[in-house]
């Protein structure tokens, strides 16, 4: 049995439509592998049994011949997104027992187009890390391991668990959320494609927020074209939020053929960064080789401002998320510490609900937006905000897309970078800018380091211009013709 879940997403969905095998298959295929694959940690809560029902009401339909874009299909959401009647805990203890009565935008439209949940993905807590080492539900393990060495490695985050569980096949995709490169990271080190779409491209209502200027859901899947099946679904105009914009959805899967001949891909000289290993610009110079070859014309372009961007996120992403996190007090739902003084019941449900890393961001947020500190910071990192978004604007100009790293390391092991707050901020130093400037970015896997763990490429394109990534992208997964799996250590 597990060897349907061996299968691509278009694959598995072709097969469900020739009838080669049934949803409910493809359902229990998935819930034994989750099971087998608990160390991972993949997932917080498991719904074999919401699975089951509805991969018979797939069966049904596809029976009737009126089965959606994704029938039948198991995918795994990140426990950010709501989900009706289910746990949402964003990784925190402050919502842990938390059962929204809505559903995310996001989530329904999948679950419109036939999709199948299999359960809610772990995640960093409220998305704030790069590892996944600090939802409260303890780390998600990469399935990946370094050589013969088997210490336990990060999935990368914050959408690790996500990212582990579609590269450990326990799904054939899943959801994720990008504020600073928490899609593309993941992917890029455990050998999976994920992309973060445009801001304003998919809708945020009923994701719980962390930046609410950067947050953007988007797919995670084993191929480009899996992503574009998927994104196709996620994205469109939602009226419940103000920052969806009304613009059609294109047919991403099409532009997955549509090659790079005569496209001009970027090179920004400003991404050559002292001290990433020489297997990182390798591949990179390889990348930018692969597009050559495929008709694609190289340019150097310049961003210069940015070495300002991570400064510029780590005051932005903080600001906003000490005024999203306000809400959690005790009062209304999640976690509650008694106590008959009101103020003292607020301060100590939030010092036990929220971990270290959000208690730290909480307070670098409130810290830069206090009186006598706005302008000297966060006015400041607007600006900056601004002029990153200019350098963007400037290099389209010569290009149509940039091709860069996607992270400056493979997989690193758990608790290696823990009580350095500073080196693993610095995991997002490829990805941040895209965030800032409200663009899409797509990692694909593309190489393998010394060690043999995954490495990925990133491609940055224009807003609203999805298509060209997924054009360029498709041609950068098929040169490099990575194939490689994780072994089944877990199994």
């Amino acid at each position: 049995m597990s060897d349907l879940m061996k299968m691509t997403l278009a694959e598995a969905r072709e097969g469900l439509r020739a009838r080669r095998f049934s949803s409910a298959e493809l359902a229990a295929a998935s819930a034994a592998e989750i099971a087998k694959a608990r160390p991972l940690n993949a997932f917080i809560v498991e719904t074999p049994e919401i699975a089951a029902a509805m991969a018979a009401a797939s069966d049904a339909r596809l029976a009737r011949g009126e089965g959606g874009a994704l029938e039948g299909i198991p995918l795994g959401i990140k426990d950010l997104f709501c989900t009706k009647g289910i746990q949402t805990t964003a990784g925190s203890h402050i919502l842990e027992g938390f059962k929204p009565v809505y559903e995310s935008t996001v989530t329904q439209k999948l679950w419109d187009a036939g999709a199948v949940m299999m359960g809610k993905l772990n995640l960093d807590e409220f998305a704030m890390g790069s590892s996944n080492e600090t939802s409260y539900f303890g780390p998600a393990v990469n399935p990946w391991r370094r050589g013969n060495d088997d210490a336990k490695l990060v999935p990368g985050g914050s959408s690790g668990g996500s990212a582990a569980a579609v590269a450990a096949e326990l799904c054939f995709g899943a959801t994720g959320t990008d504020t600073g490169g928490s899609i593309r990271q993941p992917a890029a080190v455990t050998c999976i494609a994920g992309i973060k779409p445009t801001y304003g491209r998919c809708s945020r209502w009923g994701i719980v927020a962390f930046a609410s200027s950067l947050d953007q859901a988007g797919p995670m899947a084993r191929t480009v074209k899996d992503c574009a099946i998927l994104l196709r679904e996620m994205a469109g105009f939602d009226p419940k939020d103000s920052t969806s914009v009304d613009l059609a959805v294109p047919d991403f899967e099409a532009a997955c053929n549509a090659g790079v001949k005569g496209l001009r891909i970027g090179v920004p000289k400003e991404y050559r960064i002292d001290g990433v290993p020489a297997e990182i610009d390798a591949l990179w110079e390889q990348g930018i080789a692969w597009l050559k070859e495929a008709g694609a014309e190289i340019v150097e372009v310049s961003l210069p401002h940015t070495k300002y961007a991570l400064p510029a996120y780590y005051i932005v992403a903080p600001a906003e998320a000490s005024s999203n996190l306000a809400r959690y007090d005790g009062v209304k739902y999640g976690l509650r510490v008694e106590n008959d003084d009101l103020t003292r019941m607020y301060e100590q449900t939030r010092a036990a609900g929220f971990g270290r890393e959000v208690q730290r961001r909480i307070l670098i947020g409130t810290y830069v937006l206090s009186a006598g500190y706005y302008d000297a910071y966060y006015l400041k990192a607007q600006k900056v905000r601004t002029l990153i978004a200019g350098d963007f604007k400037a290099a389209f100009e010569k290009c149509d897309a940039l091709l860069t790293p996607a992270s400056p390391s493979p997989a690193f092991g758990i608790g290696e970078k823990t009580n350095d707050p500073i080196s693993m901020y610095l995991n997002d130093v490829y990805t941040v800018t895209v965030n800032l400037a409200g663009l899409p970015g797509i990692a694909v896997p593309a190489g393998i380091s010394k060690d043999g763990l995954p490495l990925g490429l990133q491609l940055i394109g224009r807003a609203f211009d999805e298509e060209t990534l997924f054009s360029a992208g498709s041609v950068l997964e098929k040169a490099a013709g990575f194939t490689g799996k994780p072994g089944r250590w877990w199994a």
